[in-house]
Parts: structure tokens; sequence; C-alpha cells
């Protein structure tokens, strides 16, 4: 397909590209890998030889809590805070699943960072520290952490962002279009047609009105749509670009960009199916809104030409952290911060007693020249040993691919 001079896949070979791109990415270091490797860590975690994971209460969980999954979010009344960005795996399930996977991403970047081994050994005991602390009955984010620099200096940054930013960031300017080249490449006709129906249905057109500076009966109007070649883990699924604008001449046009995203089959084990629901899109927002009620509140769960799609509005305040290479004076200040959001996530589905038992569960097995469950320890090491041969072989794989290519 020729638009503009430029080439882009056609419909039967987009797939494939996305399956290649994807590999790249994964290939690129250690700590991308761990990011798109989801599935294998599950598959790890059945072999390990070390001491058996708790089984926690069975709650609403990331499934995939690694530290690119976290970030600040605004809220539809412009409140910043740091939560769980990305819940394509949500389920309820067990939450040591989402501690174990996060002290494995922390691990990970701190051996890419060139940090000593005795930090990972502390960053385990900030982890354990912060996750425990948010389990208080009177825990207060704000009070009872101060947030490493590196956290403030992504909260100013995300303050600070504005329509014009979005724009550059995802949209390569600040024009009210779709600018199609490497990131985004032209729809289907079919695929357009279904964007612009489910646009002008009522989910997606409160959706796009529910921010306090836009009025509830606004028109709402699809400009542009595109589809996106974004992500690591989920690279390879459905996933558009729509920017709408909301408004008119009397009461002033503003413009916002939705982002409509496949849902896939969850990969965690869930620990009750029975309260999990049938739809993966449905599943995803209602497992936002326990977990990030900042994100969950803005997304929309709608059947796209038969798939299972969520949207949500991108605002210009909702940002990854940045922290592949985590900087050696803050590493262990990090880990306990971001446990602790984590912690957070978990401990406010509980009730006090619930909270009470899943403590007791997890300062069980303490040693004493570690303040963490050799569980934990044991896990995360072995966990690492897995991962960084997995990687090479992953590396070695696409290598010999792309040289007989």
């Amino acid at each position: 397909m020729t638009t503009n001079g430029a080439v882009f896949p056609l419909s039967d070979q987009r797939q494939h590209l996305l399956d290649e791109t994807r590999n790249l990415k994964m290939a690129r270091s250690a700590h991308c890998y761990m990011r798109g490797a989801t599935a294998n860590f599950y598959q790890w975690l059945d072999n390990l030889r070390s001491a058996a994971i708790p089984e926690g209460p069975p709650i609403w969980i990331c499934g995939d809590c690694h530290v690119g999954n976290l970030g600040p979010i605004a809220n539809h009344d412009g409140a910043i805070e740091i939560q769980i960005r990305d819940l394509d795996q949500t389920v309820i399930g067990n939450p040591a699943h989402d501690l174990l996977r996060l002290a494995l991403s922390l691990a990970s970047s701190a051996r890419g960072s060139d940090l000593p081994g005795v930090t990972t050994a502390l960053m385990l005991e900030s982890i354990m520290e912060g996750y425990q602390t948010a389990f208080d009955d009177d825990f207060d984010e704000a009070r009872d952490l101060d947030a490493p620099r590196i956290i403030r200096r992504s909260v100013s940054q995300s303050a600070a962002a504005s329509w014009q930013s979005l724009a550059e960031d995802r949209i390569n300017g600040p024009s009210p279009n779709i600018p199609l080249g490497k990131k985004f490449w032209p729809v289907s006709d079919e695929e357009k047609n279904e964007i612009a129906r489910l646009v002008d249905g009522a989910e997606i057109g409160t959706l796009a009105t529910m921010l306090r500076s836009r009025s509830d009966d606004a028109k709402v109007k699809l400009v542009d749509s595109a589809f996106w070649m974004k992500g690591c883990s989920s690279l390879g699924s459905l996933r558009f670009a729509a920017l709408l604008s909301v408004g008119g001449r009397k009461s002033g046009k503003s413009y916002c960009l939705m982002d409509f995203k496949q849902a896939v089959d969850p990969i965690p084990p869930l620990a009750d199916a029975s309260k999990t629901p049938a739809g993966n899109a449905q599943r995803v927002v209602q497992g936002a809104r326990h977990l990030s009620p900042h994100l969950g509140d803005r997304m929309r769960a709608v059947e796209f030409l038969g798939k299972s799609v969520f949207v949500r509005e991108l605002l210009p305040q909702d940002l990854k952290l940045d922290i592949d290479r985590l900087p050696a004076e803050e590493a262990i200040d990090v880990a306990k911060y971001l446990a602790a959001v984590v912690g957070k996530a978990h401990s406010g589905q509980l009730d006090s007693g619930s909270r009470q038992a899943w403590l007791a569960e997890l300062r069980k097995n303490r040693t004493r020249q570690l303040d963490a469950p050799t569980w934990l320890w044991k896990a995360v090491v072995e966990l690492l040993a897995i991962h960084e041969k997995a990687y090479l072989d992953h590396c070695r794989r696409y290598a010999l691919g792309d040289r007989a290519a």
C-alpha cells in the first residue's frame, strides 16, 4: 500500500511485520525482553525449583507488574498519581505474582545498570518493606512515603504536559491529523468505518466529553484514525489511534486522542474464574477500576469487528516511568516506593482481617541475613538466571533468522 509516496504493509502483511518488530524490540536489551516475556514468566514460575510461592488472597492483580507498567496517571479532574498503567493481563489472581514480577523487573534493571549484587539484595528488602507498609490501616502514600527524585521528576513532567506535548510525542505535531509513518499506518476501509461507528455511539461519546473542560452534550466527531504500531508484549494485536474533535464553533472545539486496543486472553492463572468477566475487554476495565481508579474510570469495553477491545482517552499526563537504568543512589528507594504503589492497589481490595492474614503470610520464612522471605530471594535469583539464558537464546534465534533473510 502506498500513501503520499510512502509504502505501508497490506492487511495480510501487517501481522508478519508486527511479529518481526516485536522480536526485534525484545532483542534490544534484557530489560526489553523482560517486558515482552509475560508468557515465559508464568511458564518459568511453574518450573521453579525454589521454595513455593505463597498463595495470597484472590484479588485483582496487574498480572504483568514490571517497572514499565507503572507511572503517573491523571484522572478526569486532572489529579495525578503513580498507579499501574497497563492492565492487559489483569485477573483475579495471586498478589504474590505481582510482587515477584516487580521484584524480578527491578533486579533485572539493577543488573542492566551495573549495580552490585548487594544493592539487589537490599532492593528486595525494600520491596517487602514498601509493599507491607501499604497494608497498614492508616497508610497514606503521600504522607508515609517520600518519592525518590526520579519519581518526583516524572510526576513534574506529567503535570507540565499539555495537548501540544501529547501531539508532539504521540502524533508528531500539533496539527489535527495523524501523520502516517513509522508508528502509524493506514487503516482498512472496514476498520475506519468501524471506528467511526463506535465514535458515533454513546459509550465513546461519553468518554470523550467526561473531562471537566468539555460539555456533556458537545458534539463528538472522528477526525482521523490510524493503525498504531506500539507496545511490546501486546505488539501483534489490533491497536488503533483515533483523533476526535469535541464541540463546535459556538462552544469551542478541542481534540482528544483515543486508544483502541484489543484485549487478548489472559496469561496469569485465575484464582476465581467465576468472578472474572467473560469478555476480555470487560475484564481489563474491571481490573483497572479496582487497581488504578484514575485509569479505570476513563476506559470503556466495546466489540470491534468481532473482537473484544477496550478504549481509553490518552491524556498528556499519562507517562510511563523511564527508569530502564536505575541510579545507584536511588535504586533502593525506588524499589520501596513502587512496591508501596502495588501494595496500595492490592490492600484497597481487602478488609482489615484479610490484610493482616496476608501480612502474616509474607512475614514467614525470614532469615537473619536477609529481611525478605526466602521464597522471594530464591525465586528472583533463579528467575534471573532463566531470564538471561532465554534472552540470549532469543537474540541468537533473531540474529540467525535476520542473517538468513
